[in-house]
């Protein structure tokens, strides 16, 4: 049975890798455990001119519209206040956790161990258990606050995958661009589950 993976939806622009990676996890039968900051209330409704809801429930009913899949995997969503979730805890067994996208407030709030909502709580359980934490930052330019962040994050073995798309594998639409970003971040926990054309060489 495979252990549940734990999704971060952190506040930063580019909606749209997370609800393509929710469609890919839950259309290979993942179990996900999601929790969306405070912040990304307001950019998805700035973005996409859509409401999240506030309830867990209702929660899954959303996500699972916008991922347009409606009855495969397994998906629970948890309040970003609800410290007490299992994710919050070590004992809870995940296979790793993926914040997508990951605004440059939460890179630093992970950095410093600070755990104010269940997402950098979530976070910081990873790093202490020594498990896979990957992280796909969405801002430009970074900083250089920014960058002595993310390196304090790699120092502790949090792996970095930028919102950057490759070109090499002809992409046509705007999805191709957003699921070469989201297959990079799956590799680093061996989850192959997008059709990709990765490089095979000259």
């Amino acid at each position: 049975m495979k252990k549940p993976l734990i999704l971060g939806i952190s506040g930063a622009s580019g909606f749209i890798y997370a609800v393509r990676a929710i469609k890919y996890l839950l259309e290979a039968d993942f179990e996900i455990q999601l929790v969306a900051s405070k912040g990304s209330y307001m950019v998805w409704q700035s973005e996409n001119q859509i409401k999240m809801p506030l309830e867990p429930e209702q929660q899954e009913d959303f996500w699972r519209e916008q991922a347009q899949v409606k009855d495969l995997g397994k998906l629970t969503c948890h309040r970003w206040s609800d410290l007490g979730a299992a994710i919050a805890s070590g004992s809870f067994p995940t296979l790793g956790m993926i914040v997508i996208p990951c605004s440059m407030s939460t890179v630093a709030k992970i950095a410093t161990g600070l755990s104010t909502d269940l997402l950098e709580r979530a976070a910081d359980v990873q790093i202490k258990e020594n498990r896979p934490l990957i992280i796909v930052p969405r801002e430009t330019p970074l900083s250089l606050i920014h960058l002595r962040n993310l390196t304090s994050l790699a120092e502790v073995g949090v792996k970095i995958v930028p919102a950057i798309p490759a070109w090499y594998h002809n992409p046509q639409t705007i999805n191709d661009l957003v699921d070469f970003v989201i297959a990079r971040a799956f590799d680093q926990l061996n989850i192959d589950c997008i059709p990709l054309k990765r490089w095979q060489g000259n």
